[in-house]
């Protein structure tokens, strides 16, 4: 897709950032019926004669007749029953189908397919393509892989594909739940770019406006197309699909999940966390985080009401913590001990550059806004809607701030006192 390919040239040139911006992705393919070209692509793109074909029986169903299409390669697969929650088991798996062999992965899915071949390529170091079965998150040009390892939610660093496919027909017809859901996990980037730049003022973390306004084109751009998410249509389909390609490419430009995740992802995670040791399978992941980014913009809205503050040290119940954390206390305690994030935080530039912040909490739409924009597009909007107990997801948004190294808003909000 040329646009996006020009999109990734233009990044390779000295940015004033101070970094340099590359991504291992060299192809993107989007059109109509192109799923027959599938072969011919890895073709053009020197992928190897062996090609280990991984998906789960819904993905592949959905791209019936990828395999014809790679009758010059020599094709071995690896077919999950149904694959919800991506576990380091996975991973290790698939490393263990890849390693000291001369062959490349080809992965026919969504989030839950894409994240383990993504780390098991990158651990092993082979050639990765992604044919994408429904326009449903924005993972699939990312360099990193969220997994599941003993219940605890990590995001791993892995690699970019090198070849990503989508084809409209396919992308068109994909479930409506699954099109709203990636609606909703694109709608969060606001918040991720919130958390990131008011980070960067309070404690000097690496920043990149040229990164971030690509993310939010992205996401400016797909809030027009919200009328049109449910309906089957090739081009809309398209233009989707670019839009969450363009922020997993953001990610893979800074090498971390900042310019597409803040409070509101690290919420559903924990709700994910807390759930699957008690067998509760979760949401899609644009579901959870479409919710959690409503209420995280509605409380950072109404924090942005204050006209003045003063900053003040967190106090935190570290015991309350460890309790509800359980079985994962020890990672927890990792991450805030002997270092805590918001040790570089000083409650005085809270206060001082308060007016600032509440500029940034308004540079992205509303509340109002964005949840118009989600029920048009056919999204969860309420807790109740993704199914979990109002004080369940309470203590979730008490506690989740402390599962990430990473500060946010909603970190800060115990150090934040009106004026």
């Amino acid at each position: 897709m040329s646009n996006l390919i020009d999109i990734i040239n233009d990044f390779s040139t000295p940015c004033n950032c101070g970094r340099d911006h590359f991504t291992t992705v060299k192809d993107i393919c989007i059109g109509s019926g192109i799923l027959s070209k599938t072969g011919d692509i890895l073709k053009k793109n020197h992928f190897p004669e062996n090609i280990l074909l991984v998906a789960d029986t819904n993905t592949l169903r959905a791209a019936q007749g990828i395999e014809d299409s790679l009758c010059n390669f020599n094709v071995s697969k690896k077919i999950y029953d149904n694959i919800r929650v991506a576990d380091m088991s996975h991973v290790e798996e698939l490393e263990n189908l890849i390693k000291n062999k001369d062959i490349a992965v080809l992965s026919v899915g969504t989030g839950s397919v894409n994240d383990p071949c993504r780390l098991a390529c990158a651990r092993q170091n082979k050639m990765l393509c992604i044919f994408a079965t429904a326009p449903s998150m924005d993972g699939f040009a990312s360099d990193s892989s969220p997994i599941v390892k003993a219940g605890f939610k990590s995001s791993y660093e892995a690699k970019s594909p090198e070849v990503i496919i989508g084809d409209t027909k396919i992308l068109a017809k994909a479930p409506v739940y699954l099109k709203s859901a990636g609606f909703g996990d694109m709608i969060a980037k606001y918040i991720g770019l919130i958390d990131w730049k008011i980070s960067s003022i309070l404690t000097g973390e690496y920043y990149c406006e040229k990164v971030a306004a690509l993310t939010k084109a992205a996401v400016d751009s797909l809030m027009q197309l919200a009328d049109y998410v449910t309906v089957n249509n090739e081009e809309t389909a398209g233009k989707i699909f670019e839009s969450l390609l363009m922020t997993g490419i953001a990610m893979s430009f800074t090498k971390n999940s900042r310019p597409a995740s803040g409070s509101e992802h690290i919420i559903a995670h924990l709700i994910e966390c807390l759930q699957l040791p008690q067998g509760i399978i979760p949401n899609f992941h644009g579901e959870d985080v479409g919710v959690c980014t409503l209420e995280m913009l509605k409380f950072y809205n109404k924090i942005a009401e204050l006209e003045a503050v003063t900053g003040v040290k967190e106090n935190v119940d570290w015991e309350s913590v460890f309790n509800i954390y359980g079985t994962m206390a020890d990672e927890v305690r990792k991450l805030n001990f002997p270092e805590n994030i918001v040790d570089s935080v000083s409650p005085e530039k809270i206060g001082e550059c308060w007016d600032e912040i509440r500029e940034i909490i308004h540079s992205v739409p509303s509340y109002e806004d964005c949840k118009l924009a989600m029920s048009k597009a056919g999204c969860k909007l309420s807790v109740d809607d993704i199914g979990k107990d109002q004080s369940f997801f309470d203590l979730c948004v008490k506690y989740s701030p402390y599962m990430r190294k990473r500060l946010t808003l909603l970190r800060l909000r115990d150090m934040i006192q009106p004026l």
